[in-house]
């Protein structure tokens, strides 16, 4: 059997921008997404804090260190300049491996930095 586990989360960053004018996605500074575990083009799961909305999109790199995290297209209609956030993204696994696996979470300080 296969069960859907937790793999990856950035808890309670800021986002930095919205940019309606994008094709789609999000946009993660590459220092959080090693940190995370997480690479580019990844599905992943966005909560709002702020407002409550969900959303799931795929993750683009960012420049590194620069505490990059943007709603790009349509998902930035989910969120604004301000608003906390947390990034999760699942892994499928056998179910005896989902018992020994330890997720990547990473808390962020304050402008994104690790």
């Amino acid at each position: 059997m296969q069960i859907e586990v937790l793999k990856s989360k950035i808890h309670r960053v800021t986002l930095t921008e919205a940019n309606l004018d994008y094709m789609g996605s999000i946009t993660i500074d590459e220092d959080l997404m090693d940190a995370a575990g997480l690479i580019e083009n990844e599905k992943v799961q966005v909560v709002n804090v702020n407002n409550g909305e969900r959303l799931e999109t795929y993750v683009i790199r960012g420049k590194r260190a620069s505490g990059t995290i943007c709603l790009n297209g349509p998902a930035a209609r989910k969120g604004m300049a301000g608003d906390i956030i947390v990034i999760i993204a699942y892994a499928i696994m056998d179910f005896e491996e989902a018992k020994s696996h330890q997720p990547k979470v990473i808390f962020p300080k304050s402008g994104n930095k690790l």
